[in-house]
């Protein structure tokens, strides 16, 4: 090789790219595979889901916009990486939870949850999941009041809490309903599973339907952008141990209840295979999926709160990093630091 010939060769750090798939791309079919839960909601719950959905990803992308605005950046709107926070958001919340708070938690999504550990690629946590934990901490009472499914006037009329001013208190509202979760946890009361399969059941916007939304996650896994690792891994470790302890103590839920109720399933299949902020070992994504599958079911059954998926994943987020470093494989020849 003559001095100098190296310049014209192409240097690429790992992980090296074995398909030509621009990060857009990617966020393109994933946005593909969330509107059909979109859909769901809206046709469950009217178009007040619609509006909360639309308003946090608005607001998710105005964020985003700023930000590269005001620091000078180059625009990142069409990477569709803040269009997906905001969609995944507006999945989680509930179907008449008032707009303002919505487009507030669609702006720390992007800014806390993103901007603030250097944009896409860098952030630790979830950033739809961020924006969804400071909700439940500033709005504790409009996070947990829930509509009833398939209300009959839910497209021609708007729930009064929906239009609530900022910071003025909301209308309640006449239809509202436990969740499955909370219903057996404070009250005893066991919902059918097939309308949890089928999402015809109170709870957030996107607990639409496990069916639809494993349908969805296994569009994105035959493309191969999504980890089946990651969503498998959950599902079997809630359901074994949901298992054991139903068998040992039969009050506690069924393993198919706790599989088809609540935001599991988007959960496991949306949330927590960020390839940003889940492992990248295959030994790593298994520990990850075991560890959320371990807290969701502890959470659920001896927290105080109904719901555990969001807080395991951000909790295994944060030991990403770790796992990431003890599950990396050994350079061969290399030894073992003492």
């Amino acid at each position: 090789m003559r001095k100098g010939q190296f310049l014209d060769m192409e240097l690429r750090t790992s992980p090296h790219m074995a398909r030509d798939l621009a990060v857009n791309t990617i966020m393109r079919h994933v946005i593909y595979a969330l509107l059909p839960l979109v859909a769901m909601a809206v046709y469950v719950f009217g178009w007040s889901a619609g509006l909360v959905i639309a308003v946090s990803t608005a607001s998710a992308l105005l964020a985003e916009y700023c930000v590269a605005a005001f620091s000078g950046r180059d625009q990142t709107l069409l990477d569709g990486s803040a269009a997906i926070t905001g969609l995944l958001l507006g999945l989680t919340l509930p179907p008449a939870f008032p707009l303002w708070m919505a487009a507030m938690g669609g702006v720390v999504s992007i800014w806390l949850g993103k901007t603030l550990f250097g944009g896409l690629g860098f952030n630790v946590f979830n950033p739809a999941l961020v924006g969804r934990a400071f909700l439940q901490a500033a709005f504790p009472v409009a996070i947990t009041t829930w509509s009833a499914p398939f209300a009959l006037d839910r497209f021609e009329a708007l729930p009064g809490s929906l239009l609530a001013l900022p910071f003025f208190k909301a209308i309640p509202d006449a239809m509202t309903g436990a969740t499955p979760l909370s219903a057996l946890k404070f009250s005893g009361e066991a919902t059918e599973i097939a309308a949890l399969a089928l999402g015809t059941t109170a709870g957030s916007a996107g607990e639409t339907g496990a069916i639809l939304i494993v349908l969805c996650g296994a569009y994105l896994a035959l493309r191969r952008m999504l980890d089946w690792r990651i969503p498998a891994g959950i599902l079997v470790t809630v359901a074994v141990l949901s298992a054991l302890l139903h068998w040992f103590q039969p009050e506690y839920p069924a393993p198919l209840f706790m599989l088809f109720s609540g935001g599991l399933m988007l959960g496991a299949v949306f949330m927590a295979t960020d390839m940003v902020t889940s492992p990248v070992t295959p030994l790593g994504l298994w520990l990850f999926a075991v560890l959320i599958g371990v807290l969701t079911v502890i959470i659920r059954i001896w927290g105080g709160l109904p719901e555990g998926v969001m807080y395991a994943i951000l909790l295994a987020n944060a030991l990403t990093p770790l796992i990431n470093m003890v599950t990396q494989p050994r350079i061969y020849g290399a030894r073992k630091s003492s």
